[in-house]
């Protein structure tokens, strides 16, 4: 379908933003036939240009090609995981293949990587800023990784290894989207609603509503469903039910089921890494991430469960003695866990959610994010409803400077919905960039917040949403010339410090003050109150850190493993993990391999979910030069900070970038103090 395509016409929308109106999946095929055939043709002009290899001519030109194809993948990628239909799904199947079959022929083009190959060779003697250095730093390593180096049947397997991972990533993503779309737990009286507060209640109607249940009421596996019903509900039987759901996705037999895509996925991973020359795919993945080796990983995950441990097992006392206290019956189990544990929080810290949930609507809790932004960097984010978007539930906002200059356009999208994967990220439908034009960034949001009327948020609920609005920013402000340094397209174990950090000013009373009303009165939320959040801050530490620690143990585990294809059971092979590692009982882990998409849904995370440790270590040291000032808005530091984190992208080494801004090394000291985790067992 080429004829009259919007998406190989002009996009003359505001901001350049796509047609959405237009488009249908059938039209994706078509345009991304043209859009590859078109890069194609760019990366031949550059292979075949008689002149010697220059920067410019080869590697800005390769940065600049592709221009086309970049705003239809960006494009298709957000509507696949924010508002899919069997139809795109289908389509995303198809292209699975040729998709990736392009990006080999890409890096695997012998005439153009002999020209970054010359250049590479000579980098020294070439002149090039900082920022030009590095490009030709970073394309040269992607050449390598991607297969450039390899000849013969290696290259030829690569390619067929890549294609194939392709396509089953695409499916195990799409096998627990269908798993998460199609599962609800009715609740249809007074019974099965037991313990839940009204606004748990409001959320279940209009889930039962949006997914057309036989019931008033409907428990979903979106996260912001399904957590407030393990803390609130009374009915353990029901507890049970909805855990072993939401625990099991990706594990039914028949055509949805991930087990065996996540044995041949690891197999073709460590088949990959063989062809580099790398014992395991870990040695492979973390070759360009921070951590450079699997040890270094290996020492901060065994030093934080060896001090997570013994946390958790205290934590687990407090639960018992509630219980008990309480005349509950039986040992805790998984389903358990979060029930009990508000008992404490409420008892002991006097901190209960259907208290605190109506200070945090959704509305005023995006206002403070703005507004931590404007104080912090200056820049204003106004309104576009006129804007036409995917969905109506997305708003949009014009994102300008201190001087009225334009800086890009932010889209919120923070709805759960049977069309949405489930989870939290950050995404662009454009990068900003200099190179070959101005191009603002266009970045987008998304969460899975369960709509309310209003929407009231948990503490934990608006930690994601700073936490998703740190990576926005880090969209939002890039300030580079080149595409492929823009951005968030940092080294992985990097890209969740602007996220992190930012997470750190939804807690401060400068910042709840103003912000967090009550829904009905109007009233601040009072210091009492805040001060009861900060000293609860760390109960629970222990059991979120073992439960996201268990899960990048297990993470390394399968990539590190010598002889993936050897394993012929994974869930076996990672309870045998955690089951050695004394992971403590009930507590459960953050993900499951059946259902990992950080690991299995593309290979971004893969030998890699550790990152979000490491950036901790980064972000809690980061935010101590805020301390240290006396301010969490001091005017110089963070001035510093939005130029050496928040606007650099890929431009400077990540650890040049850190110590720019901290003006030493990163320490680990202020995330133990953090979490609480200050003594080792």
């Amino acid at each position: 379908m080429t004829d009259a395509n919007p998406l190989l016409a002009p996009w003359t929308t505001p901001f350049g933003l796509p047609p959405f109106d237009q488009v249908l999946p059938a039209h994706f095929e078509a345009a991304f036939d043209a859009a590859m055939r078109e890069h194609r043709a760019e990366l031949d002009a550059i292979a075949t240009n008689a002149q010697e290899p220059t920067f410019d001519n080869t590697i800005a030109a390769f940065d600049r090609a592709g221009r086309s194809l970049l705003r239809i993948d960006l494009l298709f990628y957000n509507l696949c995981a924010s508002e899919t239909s069997p139809d795109l799904q289908a389509v995303q199947r198809r292209m699975a293949v040729p998709l990736a079959a392009h990006e080999s022929a890409v890096f695997m083009h012998e005439a153009l990587f002999r020209r970054v190959l010359a250049l590479h060779e000579k980098r020294h003697q070439l002149g090039l800023t900082p920022e030009q250095a590095r490009l030709l730093e970073r394309l040269h390593l992607r050449f390598v990784r991607a297969g450039a180096l390899l000849r013969g049947q290696a290259k030829q397997r690569y390619t067929e290894v890549t294609q194939r991972l392709a396509e089953l990533t695409t499916a195990f993503g799409q096998n627990v989207l269908h798993d998460e779309a199609n599962w609800s737990l009715v609740l249809r009286d007074e019974a099965d609603l037991a313990g839940l507060p009204a606004f748990v209640r409001d959320a279940a109607r209009n889930a039962a509503v949006e997914r057309k249940v036989d019931g008033p009421y409907a428990i979903t596996l979106a996260r912001s469903s399904i957590m407030p019903f393990l803390t609130f509900s009374e009915r353990r039987d029901l507890r049970e039910e909805a855990w072993r759901a939401w625990t099991s996705r990706g594990e039914h037999a028949g055509e949805h089921d991930n087990r065996a895509l996540v044995a041949e996925i690891l197999a073709l991973r460590h088949e990959q890494a063989k062809l580099h020359g790398c014992a395991t795919y870990a040695d492979y993945a973390l070759v360009d991430r921070m951590a450079r080796e699997p040890a270094a990983v290996n020492r901060l995950l065994n030093d934080v469960w060896s001090r997570a441990k013994p946390v958790v097992e205290r934590e687990r006392a407090q639960l018992v003695a509630t219980q008990n206290a309480l005349g509950g019956q039986g040992p805790i189990e998984a389903w358990d866990w979060r029930y009990w544990a508000e008992k404490v929080r409420v008892q002991q810290y006097a901190i209960d959610d259907a208290e605190v949930k109506p200070y945090f609507a959704l509305d005023a809790m995006v206002a403070a994010a703005f507004d931590c932004a404007t104080r912090l960097f200056g820049i204003r984010f106004t309104p576009r409803p006129d804007l036409r978007l995917y969905h109506p539930d997305v708003k949009a906002y014009e994102v300008q400077d201190a001087q009225g200059a334009q800086v890009g356009l932010f889209l919120h999208d923070n709805f759960a919905r049977p069309t949405k994967r489930s989870g939290a990220w950050m995404s662009s439908y454009r990068k900003q960039a200099r190179n070959g034009g101005t191009a603002l960034p266009i970045i987008v949001n998304n969460n899975n917040f369960a709509k309310g009327s209003p929407t009231l948020l948990s503490f934990d609920d608006v930690r994601t949403l700073f936490h998703e609005f740190g990576h926005g920013l880090h969209g939002l402000l890039s300030d580079v010339t080149y595409h492929q340094l823009s951005g968030t397209a940092v080294l992985r174990d990097f890209v969740e410090l602007p996220s992190q950090l930012f997470e750190h000013w939804m807690s401060e009373p400068d910042v709840l003050r103003p912000h967090a009303r009550h829904v009905e009165t109007g009233q601040p939320i009072p210091d009492e109150l805040i001060e009861r959040l900060q000293k609860a801050r760390r109960f629970g530490q222990g059991y979120e850190t073992v439960r996201y620690t268990a899960s990048a143990i297990v993470d390394m585990a399968a990539h590190s493993h010598p002889d993936p294809a050897s394993i012929k059971d994974w869930p076996a092979f990672e309870a045998q993990v955690l089951r050695e590692r004394g992971l403590p009982d009930a507590t459960g882990i953050m993900h499951r391999m059946v259902h990992f998409q950080h690991l299995f849904s593309g290979d971004s995370y893969a030998a890699g979910y550790y990152v979000y440790l490491w950036a901790e270590v980064l972000d809690a040291d980061a935010y101590g030069a805020f301390k240290e000032a006396g301010d969490p808005f001091a005017p110089d530091v963070a001035q510093r900070l939005k130029r050496c984190i928040y606007s650099s992208g890929n431009s400077v080494e990540p650890g040049q970038a850190f110590e720019a801004f901290r003006g030493r090394p990163p320490v680990l000291d202020p995330l133990f103090e953090k979490k609480g985790l200050a003594e080792p067992a």
